[in-house]
């Protein structure tokens, strides 16, 4: 990494889930940590539904609660690059966690510097495997729980699960065009906006 540093590559796996969930991503080096949030949810399928935060050292970066009820305030992700993170922690490894309740833990490795490069068409996802666990199933362990139930039509919560979950839920299969799109639109919507003069 060095001053150059424009963009990076960051392979992203879902903790203590199997099959595996995972998704490499090249992502602007000073992309906003609330945008890299929207990245994150896009290209894993999450609805965007609940809390965040990032991990890094003893930093913890998230939405911070506008009436502080809920002890220390993590710093503003919105006002946080991934490169802040990087250069006052020296982390090559940040946690993201999604829904404080299910707690999904994603661990987001940087792999690859890239310097001196157009961040024009970025986020871009590179590789995903693994569908995305359902909303509120319960985390790691209500996800193992609810794949043994849709798996086996012998299982007493058998047909309850296969009708709350999506249908035909197969946690192989991964709708690669959807996320890719959804990678996409964000790359377009924040894509910068060139100034036009006007001729007089």
């Amino acid at each position: 990494m060095s001053l150059n540093t424009t963009a990076v590559r960051i392979k992203v796996t879902l903790k203590d889930v199997k099959p595996e969930v995972m998704r490499c991503l090249v992502v602007p080096f000073t992309l906003r940590l609330d945008r890299l949030h929207l990245t994150l949810q896009a290209a894993f399928g999450w609805t965007n539904s609940h809390l965040f935060e990032f991990l890094a050292g003893e930093g913890r970066w998230g939405i911070p609660d506008p009436d502080g009820d809920f002890g220390p305030q993590p710093i503003d992700a919105r006002k946080t690059r991934l490169s802040n993170i990087v250069h006052e922690t020296g982390a090559k490894t940040i946690h993201y966690l999604y829904d404080f309740g299910d707690s999904w833990d994603h661990v987001i490795k940087l792999e690859k510097w890239f310097d001196n490069t157009t961040t024009e068409g970025l986020p871009l996802l590179l590789e995903a495997a693994g569908r995305c666990p359902p909303e509120d199933v319960g985390g790691a362990s209500g996800y193992t729980e609810y794949l043994d139930a849709i798996r086996d039509s012998t299982h007493p919560e058998h047909e309850q699960m296969r009708l709350w979950g999506p249908e035909q839920f197969d946690p192989n299969v991964v709708d690669r065009k959807a996320l890719e799109a959804a990678v996409n639109a964000l790359s377009e919507i924040w894509k910068p906006r060139r100034r036009t003069t006007r001729s007089k």
